[in-house]
């Protein structure tokens, strides 16, 4: 039996080390919505879960393990994040990692750390080319909480 080959997730021959802008989406272990303590807002803002706590301590960690990564801006959701990752090069932070083991290493420790396989497999990218697609990812991040029964990753 031959199985379907799976969709390639990276761009093919890109350097995903290359200094700039990555739109990222995570999605947790079988979608499952563990991340909110309700699908509710609170002033605006969703209520995290201590899962979702774990999640934001680990993004928010990234720059103290590769100090060559900015996150610029991130979201938590209830069943998977969002985030925009700088990759910067200078002499204080020669070489970048790449994007995968950034991120391979928070979802290393979030699953760690609640002690359970949190994440799906790989993650969704995009390569941010340019001011107005960065504006536009800015925009969609920032509002997802507030149109979360709209999104890609709803289920009821």
């Amino acid at each position: 039996m031959v199985l379907p080959k799976r969709k390639q997730n990276r761009l093919e021959s890109y350097d995903y080390s290359t200094p700039g802008y990555y739109y990222l989406t995570i999605c947790t272990q079988d979608k499952e919505k563990f991340l909110w303590d309700s699908e509710k807002l609170l002033e605006g803002k969703p209520v995290l879960s201590s899962a979702g706590l774990v999640v934001e301590r680990a993004i928010r960690d990234i720059p103290a393990h590769y100090p060559s990564v900015r996150v610029d801006l991130y979201t938590v959701m209830p069943n998977h994040i969002h985030l925009i990752l700088q990759l910067m090069e200078g002499e204080a932070s020669p070489g970048c990692p790449s994007v995968s083991t950034v991120i391979g290493q928070m979802k290393r420790v979030v699953s760690k750390t609640l002690q359970r396989s949190a994440w799906q497999k790989g993650f969704h990218d995009h390569v941010i080319r340019g001011e107005a697609d960065y504006r536009e990812i800015w925009e969609y991040i920032a509002d997802n909480p507030r149109k979360w029964t709209e999104d890609d990753f709803y289920t009821p």
